[in-house]
């Protein structure tokens, strides 16, 4: 079998002092003010409005309530107000409420809570790096904004060029978040590789982001396999890792990451005008750029697209 080590270091842990969150990090390289005055805004899009049911039961009239999960970046945190989500889902948001001629109302919730508010009519949708599977499709309508994808993350200084297909990681030493699809696909690939005679791999796990990213950087493990978002928000923020190879996130499947609506509440196909609306304009690229994740990018929003099967 391969050979698995679980690392944890407190020694690396003390001398890094009080282990901040991702949010509070980067705090001195991107805007948290709850105000968000650089925040990519649009103009309202009637053919996306006129798409809206005229009886809709709004939750507060003339405003757009969404859910947002306030955990980390790129996705969202809080504002240097505590209570104010800001970061990539929130701006999406932002420009889908500009596009239906609404104001914006983030509510942050934990992430436990989105579904039951959603289909309750507590927010008309949720927006937080929401997978579309086929088992979600049974009880929501989703309008789709980004590729879920994978990606293989190593030190910017590092040999390593590509990662694109299992033989490339023979040999290497990664790291993986255990118990997820990740490790799974990462785990087949071993065996597969040894199957062939190929270099055996080993896999590192980690019990702490900080500890990870420096073992990363100084050199200590080769890769990084996990959720391509946060890696590439820290590889834009700070420029200690690069891409080498991204993988669909249901690999071998696509995935994408969408807004959840309520089933047949009449929202989806004028959320989904809206981010079409968007993409064609240029405000989409504009704020997918600003937290690094233009490689997710869609040509083209999708109400309820193929969502990942369940296992």
């Amino acid at each position: 079998m391969s050979f698995i080590t679980r690392t944890h270091s407190l020694f690396l842990a003390a001398a890094l002092g009080a282990l901040l969150p991702l949010g509070a990090q980067a705090a001195d390289e991107i805007d948290l003010s709850p105000e968000q005055p650089n925040r990519v805004r649009a103009e309202p899009v009637q053919a996306a409005i006129d798409l809206l049911p005229a009886d809709y039961p709004w939750v507060t009239p003339g405003k757009l309530t969404i859910a947002s999960v306030p955990n980390r970046l790129p996705f969202a945190v809080y504002a240097t107000d505590t209570k104010t989500p800001v970061g990539n889902e929130p701006d999406i948001a932002q420009l889908i409420a500009d596009s239906l001629g609404l104001e914006l109302e983030l509510v942050p919730v934990a992430w436990a809570d989105w579904p039951l508010g959603v289909t309750s009519g507590k927010y008309e949708a949720a927006i937080h790096n929401i997978t579309v599977t086929e088992e979600r499709k049974e009880k929501f309508d989703f309008s789709s904004y980004r590729n879920d994808l994978l990606g293989f993350y190593v030190a910017t200084d590092s040999d390593i060029t590509a990662i694109t297909k299992r033989e490339d990681i023979a040999g290497l030493n990664g790291a993986v978040s255990s118990g997820t699809n990740q490790e799974e696909i990462l785990l087949r690939w071993i065996e597969e590789n040894k199957a062939e005679g190929l270099a055996d791999t080993q896999v590192s796990y980690f019990d702490d982001e900080v500890v990870q990213d420096l073992a990363l950087e100084s050199g200590r493990i080769d890769f990084y396999l996990g959720p391509n978002a946060t890696s590439a928000f820290k590889a834009a923020k700070d420029g200690k890792i690069r891409v080498v190879g991204t993988l669909p996130g249901g690999f071998p499947d696509t995935a994408e990451i969408a807004v959840a609506t309520r089933k047949d509440a009449g929202l989806a196909e004028a959320i989904t005008a809206a981010l079409n609306a968007q993409i064609e304009n240029g405000n989409y690229a504009k704020v997918l750029a600003q937290w690094g994740l233009t490689d997710e990018a869609l040509s083209q929003s999708q109400t309820n697209p193929p969502g990942l099967a369940s296992k």
